[in-house]
């Protein structure tokens, strides 16, 4: 029998160990407040915020044996600095390449990380580089070589690992699950958080005509390590993730939804590129702040 989507055929209970991992895990992710992307050319800015909880790097851009000395400065400060990994590929179907691996452990290291992040995509098959994450099929195959990547993953990194569902402007045919079984299932097999992007969540529902809260409501949200926000814009009927716009009033709505369900850790500001006057990415942190009913870091 072919498992339709939405049916969740196939899904195994969580084993003990895996209970007892997850747990151990989340007791290891501090509450991490509101925080901004870290990159050059906002280091300044960055540094300056009185109150920022955390911060999140491009783990590619980070050389292990010599970090931006900003980002060791927010760190002795006591700032947490996740890295965020874009080219392990955790969802092709060839094994994850080890040096890829290492380098993102390198980091979690050198920046004294609480966790590290990745993306639920690919981004290479047969050698070759697609230069964008592109999103897995929810099949049962698919699922496989995720579990088999995230969990060789995981067993070389020194940190909890939060896996991130990307923003796409298609889905594969032939699913056999939809995104809630399919992502529930995945954190069940591999005890990995879930790094849910909010501004995702509500591109995909808005391109597909759907209920962005419905999702919200059957996602094991316990198991949030923090969020994204970011801002995007509408092209050739389309909503476009593109982190170089303000915060849309959707976005933020849709993250009350999510805190009054359950407050996420920590909730982050992306930005790449296009860089408002400070006072305008002060006025979104406090904005971000506001809506999950924490103290302004500005």
């Amino acid at each position: 029998m072919t498992a339709g989507p939405g049916t969740g055929i196939g899904r195994r209970p969580m084993p003990v160990v895996l209970r007892r991992r997850m747990r151990r895990v989340r007791g290891m992710i501090a509450e991490l407040g509101v925080g901004i992307g870290w990159r050059p050319e906002i280091a300044g800015f960055v540094a300056e915020l009185p109150g920022l909880g955390f911060t999140e790097v491009i783990a590619e851009s980070v050389h292990p044996d010599r970090p931006w000395p900003g980002l060791l400065e927010l760190r002795d400060r006591g700032v947490a600095v996740v890295p965020h990994g874009v080219r392990l590929s955790l969802g092709g179907a060839e094994p994850v390449d080890p040096a890829r691996v290492a380098h993102l452990a390198g980091c979690a290291e050198a920046l004294g990380a609480p966790l590290v992040s990745e993306h639920i995509a690919f981004v290479r098959a047969g050698g070759l580089e697609a230069g964008h994450l592109l999103p897995v099929p929810r099949t049962r195959e698919a699922l496989d070589a995720l579990t088999a990547n995230i969990r060789r993953t995981t067993a070389e990194l020194p940190v909890p690992l939060a896996v991130e569902p990307i923003a796409a402007l298609f889905d594969w045919p032939d699913a056999e699950y939809d995104e809630a079984d399919f992502l529930t299932e995945l954190l069940d097999r591999t005890g990995v958080l879930l790094l849910l992007d909010v501004a995702n969540v509500y591109a995909n529902a808005r391109n597909r005509g759907a209920d962005p809260t419905a999702l919200l409501d059957r996602l094991p949200l316990e198991r949030i390590a923090y969020v994204h926000l970011a801002g995007g814009s509408e092209h050739d009927g389309f909503y476009h993730d593109t982190h170089t716009d303000p915060l849309p009033a959707g976005v933020l709505a849709l993250t009350a939804e999510l805190c009054a369900r359950r407050r996420p850790p920590g909730l982050l500001l992306e930005r790449d590129g296009r860089y408002p006057p400070a006072a305008e990415l002060r006025a979104e942190l406090d904005a971000l702040a506001a809506t999950a009913g924490l103290p302004a870091i500005t």
